[in-house]
């Protein structure tokens, strides 16, 4: 039986951490999920840097379905879990069945990839990182040390189960650790 891939997302997640990951354990022979607050077509975005503006920018981008909702998720059935950033994180970390999903994950020391905005959601389970190393988008450094993490400045980290990668760019050596924990 092949390996299961949970991917925590919802509207406003980045389109290419949500698009390389699931691609690539598809074609890896996974049986991946895609998880969201429903099970509807959710709308991605597209974040880039552009000469003169500080931060980046978002513009529209892909549709992609979500198999499942939260709600109907039982963690038990997985072997590892991906959250990729973008918006997503910062409203579905608010959802009442995400806490005790992504801790599972921990608990159980089973593989975990977080990508850019993914530590937000980190921030609401602050038990799961107490003394703990891990990359993020920069602007979410203050949100890994409330936490009572250590925030790595790279653009990949490994702590145990736990792969970070800071943005988009650090997809391939982010899956790739990730691959390499879930095949243990």
């Amino acid at each position: 039986m092949g390996k299961k891939v949970l991917i925590l997302a919802g509207d406003a997640v980045e389109a290419l951490e949500i698009f390389y990951p699931y691609y690539r354990c598809l074609e890896a022979g996974y049986d991946v999920t895609i998880a969201a607050p429903s099970a509807k077509k959710l709308q991605t975005v597209l974040h880039d840097f552009v000469e003169g503006v500080d931060t980046y920018i978002e513009r529209p981008a892909y549709g992609l379905e979500a198999h499942a909702a939260f709600a109907a998720i039982d963690p038990t059935q997985f072997d590892g879990l991906i959250i990729p950033g973008g918006r997503a994180p910062e409203y579905i970390r608010l959802n009442e069945h995400v806490p005790a999903l992504v801790s599972h994950f921990f608990e159980t020391n089973k593989p975990i990839a977080a990508v850019c905005h993914a530590a937000q959601i980190f921030a609401t389970i602050p038990e799961v990182l107490k003394g703990r190393e891990l990359t993020a988008y920069i602007a979410c450094k203050p949100e890994v040390q409330v936490a009572g993490a250590t925030y790595i400045d790279a653009n990949l980290h490994t702590d145990g189960n736990l792969i970070s990668g800071h943005a988009w760019p650090d997809l391939p050596g982010l899956m790739r650790a990730f691959i390499q924990k879930l095949e243990g």
